[in-house]
Formats: structure tokens, sequence, C-alpha cells
């Protein structure tokens, strides 16, 4: 199901080996999504098979490949920027705040049982909303939905120590990494670039980057690169030169070795493997 309001679109579906099969999720594929995942289910984001210990959201940027391996129940909320983006809405809950742009792990929040009862009637009212045709529905929707990013902010912020008044600096200095990392890692790959931007010493960098994640600022963004990469290979026609090339790589060789010392497998190999 999904609504269009001109050039804003939001919409809601199952999230289930059919929806694979019926390829619906190819179709909203350039769509920002926020996914409700059942306890014990397995899912594939990018190329990271996950099972799912408690209920959980996941918090997806467009792009980015989703399976469903063994899921029932699941639900997939997705919206196009026009509906939902930072150019109207708060940065930090917004589409380039922590849970979007977030380098550091695949960015999912586990529910306890009483928050994950909390959000599935958020979802619920989502769904009844999605059944009416009043001058209200647009924002009703957006209001829902920025509810269920509002409190998934606040849970992650716990969950990582974070939620204090006097942290706050930290996490948005967490979330401007992140979205530097993702704007530039095409063309910036060593951590001095990102210190330089930042305006501190590399040194600093890491310090700030170790207090939510074991890598480094090194690990982070060699990791980024890694899966575009993979993202190219698997995905698109260019060949190894051309994805080298695309990620500021002038030296396929050089590319080459870099790919296969971080994967343990060669370019053309692994879009052997994934084919």
């Amino acid at each position: 199901m999904i609504k269009e309001f001109s050039y804003k679109k939001f919409g809601k579906l199952e999230f289930s080996k059919a929806s694979a099969q019926n390829d619906s999720l190819n179709k909203i594929y350039e769509h920002i999504k926020v996914l409700f995942i059942p306890k014990n289910a397995i899912i594939q984001v990018d190329f990271q098979e996950i099972a799912m210990k408690t209920d959980a959201l996941l918090f997806i940027n467009p792009h980015v490949i989703l399976k469903p391996c063994e899921t029932i129940g699941g639900q997939l909320m997705h919206f196009n920027k026009d509906f939902y983006c930072v150019e109207i809405h708060d940065h930090e809950v917004a589409c380039d705040g922590i849970l979007y742009n977030n380098v550091f792990e695949i960015p999912f929040i586990s529910l306890n049982e009483e928050q994950s009862v909390e959000i599935q009637k958020i979802i619920s009212d989502i769904q009844s909303e999605l059944g009416n045709e009043d001058s209200s529905t647009e924002e009703m929707l957006r209001t829902l939905l920025k509810l269920i990013i509002l409190k998934s902010t606040r849970i992650w912020k716990q969950q990582h120590q974070l939620s204090d008044s006097v942290q706050q600096a930290d996490v948005q200095f967490l979330r401007k990494f992140s979205k530097l990392v993702e704007q530039h890692f095409k063309t910036h790959h060593t951590v001095a670039d990102y210190a330089d931007m930042l305006c501190i010493t590399p040194k600093n960098l890491s310090k700030k980057i170790s207090m939510v994640s074991k890598e480094t600022p090194n690990d982070i963004i060699k990791n980024r690169i890694i899966l575009e990469s993979k993202r190219l290979l698997a995905h698109t026609t260019m060949n190894v030169k051309e994805v080298a090339y695309s990620l500021n790589y002038e030296d396929d060789a050089y590319f080459v070795r870099f790919f296969t010392k971080h994967t343990g497998i060669s370019p053309t190999n692994f879009r052997k493997q994934f084919k």
C-alpha cells in the first residue's frame, strides 16, 4: 500500500520471502526505509546475514539491498525524501541523523518487550491511516513516522550511553563524522582527510569514535569503500577498472590488491561468487 501526495510518497508492505519474489522491494529501491523485524527472523542487509535475537527496527538508506531469508511478520515502511527529509525536519532525527547515516554499524535498534509493543502500535496506526483519504492523512503519516524515529533515536542513545544532555555534543560529532564519510568516501580515503574536515587531530578523532565503535576511523572508511565496491560488482555491469576509477583509484591493480586484502577474494572472483 502506498500513498502519493504530489511528489511525496509513503508506503508500507509486508517484509517476507513473498515480497522479495514479487519484485516489491526492487520497486522501492530508491526509497528510505524503516523495517520492523520480529525475534528469530533472519535477513540479509547488503552482504551481511543477521539473525535477530529480539524484535528490532532497522533504518535503511536507498540503494541498500535487503533480502528476507527466514522472516515472518516483518513490516517495511518506505518513503522518499520529498515526504520526509532533513531540509524540512529536525537534523538529529531526520534522514541524515545517526540512524540513517551511521557508518559504525548496521543501524538497528534492539527492542525489549515493552518497546516492541509500543512500536507495533504505531505501525498499526500507520496501517489504519493509510486507509484514510482526508486532508490530514499526509501530516498524520509524517507524524507517526517521526514518532518512530524519535523513539528509536532515544533508545539508540541509551544503548550507547549517550542519553545525558552533557553528551549531546558527542552525539552530534558522531553524526557529523558519519555524514562526512558517507558524502566523501569515494574521494577521501584517509583519517587525516576527515580530521581536517572536522578541525581536529587524527588522534582526537580516533578517541571520539572509540566511544561507539570498536573499529578505528581508518577501518570505518575502508569498510565503506569495500561495501560500495561490492555493491558495484554485484549489482552493475561495470568492470573492475571502472569500479576502481569510480572510487578514485587510478591504479586498478592497487584497487584489486586493496579489495583482496580486505575481503580475502579478488573483485573478479567476488562477482562470480555473488552471481
